[in-house]
């Protein structure tokens, strides 16, 4: 095995990987031993010269992100095993010759021991998003084993990790296809159907990490008033319609995603007239609304992708839920998100208690709600349950 650089970590800093927590820290470093280039791998020592792991240097909070707690060498065979494991993790969940089902998430990062690496897979095309150098120095090796895990399956492969990919010199992460060139598809979640431009949609083009959620809004729409907040392309309001909802409202800011929204309710229910769609800011419309919701779904954006904006970002969750609980009608349902990882879920419990609260509502927790098993969180790592969902019963 060629020699590599050696990062030495301070007396005491090593239990986090010894209880295989993937990240080193870079106040946990004592010494490097050898060049510190962005993206290498490295080999992680404690400070008596015992080996801990192997992993991908950056600068920055996050020195290293651990793709092994072994001595590895990344060559073809490594990433083969890698994707492979993840691939086959899918095959048992049922995801990946599902006639109903056809979108899934191939690998989540942290979750199949990949940090910086996500690939989301759409019904024969994997969008491949890298957030870190590691990973993008690896991409071709990463191509090659999506190829082989997925055989005839796969027949598209999209790099969209041009916005992802930490902005440093020399390092051009440009998105474009490296297989194929097919910029957009219809898919299937649970025999619904859904148009997805992996090429200029959100994240990879469509909210995989909702799919359970949204089947259970559908069981909990029949003959209720839904109010879809945050829609995007409308995922919940179609599940909402076809779980017998007397009617459904879907309002996001952007014009775009509410077309499209008006699109996937054509496409799945057409000609229903119980759907209307609304270009709208969310504070806005429930200022202003006529319609009295017994079902209403909050589903903001991210209100903090990192830690220094965290109270201003539970200060927007708290006003957000006052707001619905405010608007529910008496016995209404509400399902509400945050898909933050810098919020903690009891961080967002306490929001979500103080709005109920402000609003003089009594409420009841009936679900409390995650990313699907495709999103698997690793479990000395919980930093990767980034998804937190609430559903009450609002008196």
């Amino acid at each position: 095995m060629a020699e590599r650089t050696r990062v030495v970590l301070k007396s005491g800093k090593d239990q986090s990987l010894r209880r295989f927590h993937p990240w080193v820290f870079s106040g946990a470093i004592k010494k490097i031993d050898g060049p510190s280039r962005e993206g290498e791998l490295v080999d992680v020592y404690d400070n008596q010269n015992e080996f801990l792991a192997s992993g991908h240097y950056q600068q920055g909070s996050i020195a290293v992100r651990v793709i092994s707690f072994k001595p590895v060498e990344t060559d073809q065979p490594f990433w083969d095993q890698k994707i492979a494991n993840a691939w086959s993790l899918r095959a048992k969940l049922g995801l990946v010759a599902n006639p109903q089902t056809n979108v899934f998430r191939w690998v989540n990062a942290e979750g199949d021991g990949m940090p910086g690496l996500i690939v989301d897979y759409y019904g024969g095309v994997a969008v491949i998003q890298m957030h870190s150098i590691g990973m993008h120095r690896n991409l071709d090796a990463i191509v090659e084993s999506l190829k082989r895990a997925a055989g005839d399956r796969l027949h598209t492969i999209y790099n969209r990790s041009e916005s992802t990919l930490p902005d440093k010199p020399g390092i051009t992460g440009k998105s474009g296809f490296l297989l194929g060139n097919r910029e957009r598809g219809e898919v299937l979640e649970n025999g619904y159907r859904f148009n997805v431009n992996w090429v200029e949609g959100q994240k990879t083009g469509f909210f995989i990490d909702q799919r359970e959620n949204r089947k259970l809004v559908g069981e909990y729409s029949t003959g209720r008033k839904v109010l879809n907040m945050f829609g995007y392309t409308g995922g919940f309001s179609i599940y909402g319609m076809g779980g017998g909802a007397d009617l459904v409202h879907s309002v996001d800011s952007s014009g775009k995603a509410i077309d499209l929204t008006r699109k996937h309710a054509e496409l799945n229910f057409p000609g229903d007239a119980r759907h209307e769609a609304f270009a709208e800011d969310a504070f806005r419309y429930f200022k202003n609304m006529k319609e009295s919701y017994d079902l209403i779904i909050l589903d903001p954006p991210a209100f903090a992708k990192h830690q220094n904006v965290l109270n201003n970002a539970l200060q927007g969750y708290k006003r957000l839920n006052q707001r619905a609980f405010e608007a529910i009608a008496p016995g209404g349902i509400l399902f509400t998100f945050s898909c933050s990882q810098a919020v903690s879920r009891e961080n967002f419990r306490k929001s979500v208690f103080v709005a109920a609260a402000n609003a003089r509502r009594k409420a009841r927790i009936l679900h409390q709600l995650s990313q699907p098993p495709d999103h698997p969180v690793s479990i000395f790592h919980l930093e990767g349950e980034y998804l937190k969902g609430l559903v009450m019963e609002v008196e």
